[in-house]
């Protein structure tokens, strides 16, 4: 019989971050073995909400907005987007999702598990002005999220579904 698992939005495991928001976990759950190339997540962000710190992989994101308003700050430049807009960053490219509009935002986020090396974290003065931006760029995850004042944990949450 196929090792596959089917699971319910409503029913998997919910994280909350003080700065980065709610999450609804697929593939960033753990075992993480189980999820060898790819990550999956829903993440519910407010207006001016970041979802991550500005970074960069050397594996592809894909990201589809399935509710609300974001803007995506990518190489430098902000990139607006609305409900059912779609975005993919190619390896190596910087990149952020913020919440946007006057409600909350719900995106799709799919991300390659197959990097080559850590996540780049260059300095953004656009990411700045939602707290996620480092001040000198480093390779460094936990360096990284020092730099910004982020905690690198979540917390375990019950989170409404559907999201709002």
């Amino acid at each position: 019989m196929a090792d596959y698992l089917k699971a319910n939005l409503g029913e998997v495991e919910g994280m909350e971050h003080a700065q980065g928001g709610l999450g609804y976990l697929f593939g960033e759950s753990y075992p993480r073995e189980r999820y060898a190339d790819i990550g999956i997540n829903v993440r519910v962000l407010r207006p001016d909400q970041p979802a991550s710190l500005y970074h960069a992989e050397s594996a592809e994101e894909f990201f589809i907005v399935l509710g609300g308003e974001c803007l995506a700050i990518v190489e430098d430049e902000e990139v607006p987007l609305r409900t059912w807009d779609f975005l993919h960053c190619p390896p190596g490219t910087a990149h952020l999702i913020v919440g946007a509009g006057d409600g909350r935002a719900t995106v799709l986020m799919v991300g390659g598990r197959r990097a080559e090396g850590p996540p780049r974290y260059p300095v953004s003065e656009l990411a700045a002005r939602y707290g996620a931006s480092v001040e000198s760029e480093t390779n460094d995850p936990r360096e990284a999220w020092a730099q910004a004042g982020w905690a690198m944990e979540f917390e375990s949450a019950p989170l409404p579904w559907p999201p709002s």
